[in-house]
């Protein structure tokens, strides 16, 4: 269907409307747009995941200590999440096409490197790479989604599918690193990102619009870049995510985890007074203050960190405790994205048109809290159908209808000039939520589990207390999520959102 002039300001066929950031494109050339924009992310999340189960085979091969070696993961995560927010607003300034595909060129290059290095600072600084490309690439994804989509039930469907790749795609990681390290051995994890990085580039260049956010077609005249700010926020964001990966081995207490901490709030707080001053800022405070951002960035950060918690424990529980390997532990992790996929896709969209973000949000959490509250209930000698199963469903479920429904109103309140800006935002508070939250559960089930220990529980017993009570801190942060949006949600998904502005006022509405 192509946009008409009196709905979205851009001419039938013109193929571009800079002025509202809406593309005038056929269903078969925006459905082709979406599938390579979704191939960038799944390649993307897929290498967050993928490398976990390749950890052993590195380590043995390449020389790693033990200590050193979880920074083939930290390397990967500080770029990533200090990133985001500031490529997302590059996008906004510079167009997302060009952001997107810059990111992908380097994401494909650092992935080369990885799957050649032989040593393991090679490794580390090729992973550096990938963490930067990423981000750069998957901040705007968002974006460029809801501007190809400015009709309200279309755009619903295409954030279902996003929503889909993003959360399925850690799951599928998990599967694909323990096939492809078995069979073509652990460079091959990194090395099959080239093809595919080329070729999605290929495509983009090929299949996605061009965009622009000025009449004038060029998205940077009128706007400065807030380097300070940008320094300011990068370099706090980096340390907190660098600190919070730490954890786990130093410590809350330790004085390097306080100093992190301390600095790192520091700097983040100098980037609120420099953005108050900014003529243009990095980041406007009044983007902040309308509760549909704020609601369901916090609400994404919340529920995020019990999420990501959840993977990792539950990974570990069915290993050390429930006996599974590796491929089974993957498999395991199968019905959750079969769960996620039928919702985002199918059920979500469908709620998301007819009662508006906030019913769909609350309704996804509460299933996500239900299906923490069963693990805590999970036995010593578990049966994967009765004891494991149902709660992994239920929480699928949850999940494909929450995060669609997040995506929605944290999109619903920007302009076309700032949509970069709000992708890169709910990336960040989800990259930032889910290492923050991953690292205090951990901590928390490990602390238990050495108090069962020294209680004299057998080992697996001991493991079972700490996942247990992991499982339902996490729940309690969801119950969170879901008062933040029950007060925060309470406006339903505007009709008239992104893209779908009259161009003679659209240049007016940017920050």
């Amino acid at each position: 269907m192509t946009e008409n002039r009196s709905s979205h300001g851009i001419a039938p066929g013109s193929g571009r409307g800079c002025g509202t950031g809406t593309v005038a494109l056929s269903d078969r050339r925006r459905s082709a747009a979406l599938v390579v924009l979704c191939s960038g992310l799944l390649m993307v999340i897929l290498d967050g995941t993928v490398v976990t189960v390749a950890l052993p085979s590195i380590q043995r091969d390449l020389g790693f200590s033990a200590p050193d070696l979880t920074w083939v993961v930290g390397a990967y995560l500080v770029p990533f999440g200090g990133l985001l927010l500031l490529a997302g607003r590059l996008g906004d300034l510079f167009g997302r096409r060009r952001v997107f595909l810059a990111g992908l060129l380097i994401f494909t290059v650092a992935s080369a490197l990885c799957g050649l290095a032989t040593s393991p600072a090679t490794l580390i600084l090729a992973r550096f790479g990938q963490g930067v490309g990423g981000a750069i690439a998957s901040s705007v994804i968002l974006g460029m989604i809801v501007s190809l989509f400015p009709a309200e039930r279309e755009r619903a469907r295409a954030i279902g599918v996003y929503s889909f790749v993003g959360a399925g795609g850690a799951a599928i990681g998990l599967l694909a690193g323990g096939l492809v390290t078995q069979t073509l051995g652990w460079h091959w994890v990194f090395l099959i990102n080239v093809p595919i990085g080329v070729a999605t580039a290929m495509a983009t260049v090929l299949l996605v619009p061009a965009d622009c956010v000025d009449p004038t077609g060029n998205a940077s005249i009128g706007r400065r870049t807030d380097v300070s700010g940008a320094a300011l926020i990068t370099s706090g964001l980096m340390l907190a995510v660098f600190t919070i990966t730490r954890t786990p081995t130093l410590g809350w207490g330790s004085l390097s985890t306080v100093a992190g901490a301390v600095l790192s709030t520091a700097l983040i707080g100098a980037f609120v007074l420099r953005e108050c001053m900014a003529r243009d800022p990095l980041l406007p405070l009044a983007f902040l203050r309308d509760r549909r951002v704020w609601g369901a960035n916090l609400t994404q950060f919340l529920m995020v960190g019990a999420l990501f918690g959840f993977q990792f424990l539950l990974g570990l529980y069915l290993q050390l405790v429930a006996g599974f390997g590796a491929a089974a532990t993957g498999l395991a992790f199968l019905p959750i994205t079969v769960a996620i996929g039928a919702f985002s896709l199918a059920i979500a969209p469908r709620l998301l048109v007819r009662h508006g973000g906030r019913s769909v949000v609350v309704g996804g959490l509460l299933l996500i809290v239900i299906g923490l509250v069963l693990l805590t209930k999970v036995p010593v000698a578990p049966s994967y159908l009765t004891d494991i199963l149902p709660a992994t469903l239920v929480m699928g479920a949850g999940g494909g209808l929450t995060l669609p429904g997040l995506a929605t109103v944290g999109m619903s309140a920007a302009t076309a000039r700032d949509s970069g800006l709000a992708s890169g935002l709910l990336n960040t508070t989800q990259q930032v939520g889910g290492a923050l939250g991953l690292a205090m559960l951990t901590s928390v089930a490990a602390a238990r589990t050495e108090l069962s220990l020294q209680a004299g529980s057998p080992a697996a017993g001991a493991l079972t207390d700490g996942y247990r009570l992991a499982f339902g801190i996490g729940a309690a942060l969801v119950l969170g999520a879901v008062i933040v949006a029950v007060f925060s949600l309470r406006t339903a998904v505007p009709r008239r959102g992104i893209g779908s502005l009259p161009r003679s006022n659209a240049h007016r509405t940017g920050h």
